[in-house]
């Protein structure tokens, strides 16, 4: 029997060990803002949308998917809603800065939403409809995870 190590991530004074993989296309899809900096998606062969980040099985079709597709780095929000509650950040053990804006985004080319952060807090300014385009850390800061993508720019 192998021993194996927990990873531990620990929010103010609680630890919470768990033990989760994000499989193989979860890793290509953060390999790939890693690398180049945009999104990739997976293509279902019967009703053919476009999902992202990709998954092994189309939820309305239950069908296997294998036809990855890259994307590009812009979207339009579908919705949104600006935060003004505070609370712990799990990565940190601190609160997390308020306010901030979580954006509902259609990636272009897919066919689904993508949950994230926005970089506009006066909902005076933002509105469903609008461009938004993510900006990535710099490569040399990239993790290989969620937060490589710091947010969502508002074109204008």
């Amino acid at each position: 029997m192998s021993k194996t190590e927990l990873l531990t991530i620990t929010s103010g004074n609680s630890a919470m060990p768990y033990e989760w993989s994000i499989g193989k296309y979860g890793s290509r899809f953060f390999q790939e803002i890693r690398e180049h900096q945009r999104f990739l998606g997976i293509r279902c062969p019967k009703c053919k949308k476009v999902k992202v980040p990709p998954r092994r099985i189309c939820g309305p079709c239950f069908q296997e998917l294998d036809d990855l597709v890259v994307l590009s780095d812009t979207g339009t929000i579908m919705a949104f809603s600006t935060v003004n509650y505070p609370f712990i950040d799990p990565d940190t053990g601190t609160h997390r800065p308020i306010p901030y804006t979580y954006g509902y985004i259609n990636i272009d080319g897919s066919d689904n939403i993508f949950s994230h952060i926005i970089n506009e807090t006066d909902v005076s300014r933002i509105r469903v409809g609008m461009k938004v385009r993510a900006v990535f850390r710099h490569p040399e800061e990239m993790e290989g995870n969620i937060k490589d993508i710091k947010y969502f720019d508002i074109i204008r």
